[in-house]
């Protein structure tokens, strides 16, 4: 059974209250966090059009959900279908949120737990860092969330580790929360999975470290449905001579907002972003990125696509500073649209304050259609419209879903977008 819709009228603030008194008391090792995020979600409505940073954002299909009906729902959602077996050389791990997702298993060589003492003390400090502590979405989790997987990372992990989460049929609230700390040197591939199949609220915020010299390949994956949404905070902190690579495939969900935010406090790093999100019906895709360097000679890539149909709406903003003592940055952003109907819409800011005289910075933004020329030369080859218009949108899609590592290819991440969410 779906979650039932809000009560009729139920505005933006009432919801926010309506979600503080749904939820159980404050519990476990994270009561003190869930305290602070529900104080913060009462001292603050909902995000609306007049915050900047969600004038554009249709929080309809989050009001549409009934917060009682979420938080009282399952622990463990269940009804989602079966799981593709796990990839060679891959580590998976469920989250579910109340649920420890390393009970029984073992850990790879240079995986290990980090301490209570620890995680109490780092938990949040890239959030700070990064500006996003008060952030409504990170205050939704902190009020949730009952679990953390932290995990520190010396020397080299071979296996990929996967974390899924599945919010199935049933109607879920699911907080997840990650912390991520690499020693010098350190080198890890993780594959993030969130999924839905009814209407649910999947809640994500990831924290990772980067010391001197290490290396995180970071990629999410997220098909969702039409009524659910999907909120995640992706934060890093980089030190000189690490390298971030951070790639997100998204499509499906009524709302989705994904927040990447990189900090390099030092310069001297790599930041390399991807991503690709489809929106069809009256879906909202929108991504809100930072990234800031405050020292010299750092480095970003980025690379931002969207795949728009029917009366979908796709949201991107870009932000880059660059302020004067991050001399020698070379930075480059791009965003690109693809519209496959008259009443899809892409609104595309990329921006770059930049303070610093000595630089190599470059953005640009290009919305289009198909190019006829190349559905001609196609067509003249013996291939068919509906043929030609779905081998330009596999090509055009794969520029990003080629990032995501092995571990990805039982979960079909081409074909699985490209079904339920968009179509030539």
């Amino acid at each position: 059974m779906l979650a039932a819709p809000a009560a009729p009228g139920l505005s933006q603030a009432d919801w926010s209250q309506r979600l503080l008194d749904c939820l159980a008391a404050p519990a476990g090792p994270l009561a003190p966090v869930q305290v602070r995020g529900r104080n913060g979600l009462a001292q603050r409505s909902l995000p609306g059009r007049r915050d900047e940073a969600w004038r554009f954002t249709d929080l309809g299909p989050l009001i549409a959900l009934d917060p009682q009906g979420l938080t009282h729902a399952p622990l463990s959602p269940s009804g989602g279908e079966p799981l593709p077996a796990v990839a060679p050389g891959s580590l998976r791990l469920r989250l579910d949120g109340p649920g420890d997702p390393l009970e029984g298993v073992p850990l790879p060589e240079g995986l290990s737990r980090i301490t209570d003492s620890e995680l109490e003390q780092g938990l949040g400090q890239i959030l700070e860092a990064n500006g996003c502590r008060e952030h409504w979405p990170v205050l939704l989790n902190k009020a949730a969330v009952s679990r953390v997987l932290a995990l520190r990372v010396r020397g080299t992990v071979v296996p990929t580790l996967e974390l899924v989460s599945d919010a199935g049929r049933a109607p879920a609230l699911l907080p997840l929360r990650v912390l991520l700390h690499l020693e010098e040197g350190a080198s890890l591939s993780v594959l993030q999975v969130h999924r839905s199949a009814g209407a649910s609220l999947t809640s994500v915020v990831v924290e990772a470290r980067l010391a001197a010299g290490s290396r995180l390949d970071h990629s999410l994956f997220a098909p969702g449905h039409g009524d659910a949404v999907l909120l995640a905070h992706l934060v890093a902190c980089q030190e000189p001579g690490s390298s971030l690579r951070l790639t997100t495939a998204s499509g499906g969900w009524g709302l989705s907002r994904l927040e990447p935010h990189v900090l390099q406090p030092h310069g001297g790093a790599i930041t390399e972003l991807g991503g690709l999100q489809l929106v069809r019906d009256r879906q909202v895709a929108d991504t809100h990125s930072r990234v800031e360097f405050l020292g010299p000679e750092g480095r970003l890539d980025q690379l931002h696509k969207v795949v728009a149909d029917d009366a979908g709406r796709s949201v991107f903003n870009g932000a880059v500073r660059v302020p004067r003592p991050a001399q020698r940055t070379d930075a480059a952003q791009l965003s690109r649209s693809l519209l496959l109907s008259d009443r899809a819409r892409v609104d595309t800011k990329p921006e770059m304050e930049i303070v610093a005289d000595d630089v190599r910075c470059s953005h640009g933004a290009t919305v289009s259609r198909l190019r006829a020329d190349e559905l001609f030369y196609l067509q003249s080859r013996g291939i068919s419209a509906d043929q030609a218009a779905t081998l330009l949108l596999r090509g055009y899609c794969e520029e990003i879903l080629a990032r995501l590592p092995a571990a990805a290819s039982p979960w079909q991440p081409l074909q699985s977008l490209l079904s339920q969410e968009c179509g030539p």
